[in-house]
């Protein structure tokens, strides 16, 4: 099968943006980020074989600030389009294929947010693809999120159920498409990041090379990153936000995460941690 595109999937605070810098650095692989072509663009605008669907489409594209940012060629993507099938994947494949033209790559790939919600319209559009999935403790991930922006909108429950949702269509995602799907721990990636990369490489049928470790494909990363724990040394991947909740987040948090998510917890491998439940802390919840 014909290597297709790369897709890192997963919550906010999870290890998307590492896993984005590490494979940007790959000499074969174009990476975007935060494009969210499916989330924003899929089916938003009827179907693009009607040429006014098209322009709505491709006018809102100009004017995205995430799109912005990549100085694209839209009246070339308007004449590679329609002389081919007028879908939104080849759309999009072709708006990426500009980018992984201009970086003189033979490959592309994209880092957004919820990507795990379009697997299956992903594959089905794009049979070689690859999506990796990031996963993270929910309760580093909730103190990293509140570490960095203080308040979130409804609170740990809300965070609980982001990463419910997001760990359950994992795991269904893997089971429907094992050969095409890659659940990645945060953990392991950052604590053994050759070996992670070296089985990621393989996934995606890529040759491991060590420039990957060195981040130099995405400079704003590599040079601090957007760790919630302050400016991080160039190059380096921090060991130092695993377990921080502890630090971050207080008992009741803690227990109400694992009361919740506790056994989809277990399934990814991670541990309880031992709190001493207060009678009135849940009342009438």
């Amino acid at each position: 099968m014909e290597r297709g595109p790369v897709f890192v999937a997963g919550l906010e605070r999870s290890g998307t943006s590492l896993t984005y810098a590490l494979l940007a650095s790959h000499p074969n692989i174009a990476m975007t980020r935060r494009t969210n072509l499916w989330r924003h663009f899929f089916g938003q605008h009827g179907d693009l074989a009607d040429p006014a669907n098209l322009e709505r489409c491709l006018a809102m594209m100009r004017r995205y600030k995430r799109l912005v940012v990549l100085d694209l060629d839209f009246g070339r993507l308007r004449r590679e389009f329609l002389v081919g099938e007028r879908t939104y994947p080849r759309l999009f494949a072709l708006l990426e294929a500009q980018v992984a033209e201009r970086e003189g790559r033979p490959r592309w790939g994209d880092k957004s947010l919820h990507t795990e919600h379009y697997a299956d319209d992903i594959f089905e559009a794009y049979p070689g693809a690859r999506i990796l999935h990031m996963i993270r403790d929910p309760r580093d991930r909730y103190a990293s999120s509140y570490a960095r922006w203080k308040v979130r909108r409804g609170g740990v429950g809300a965070g609980t159920a982001e990463w419910l949702s997001s760990a359950r269509l994992a795991r269904r995602n893997a089971r429907h498409h094992p050969d095409r799907y890659l659940i990645v721990r945060y953990e392991t990636l950052a604590t053994e990041p050759e070996a992670s990369l070296r089985n990621i490489c393989a996934f995606i049928d890529e040759p491991f090379t060590r420039e990957m470790l060195a981040m130099e494909g995405a400079p704003d990363f590599r040079e601090g990153g957007n760790s919630s724990y302050g400016k991080r040394d160039p190059g380096v991947i921090s060991t130092g936000s695993i377990g921080r909740f502890r630090e971050v987040l207080s008992p009741r948090q803690i227990a109400f995460i694992q009361i919740l998510a506790g056994r989809e917890m277990a399934s990814f491998r991670y541990e309880p941690e031992p709190v001493r439940r207060q009678r009135h802390w849940f009342a009438g919840s």
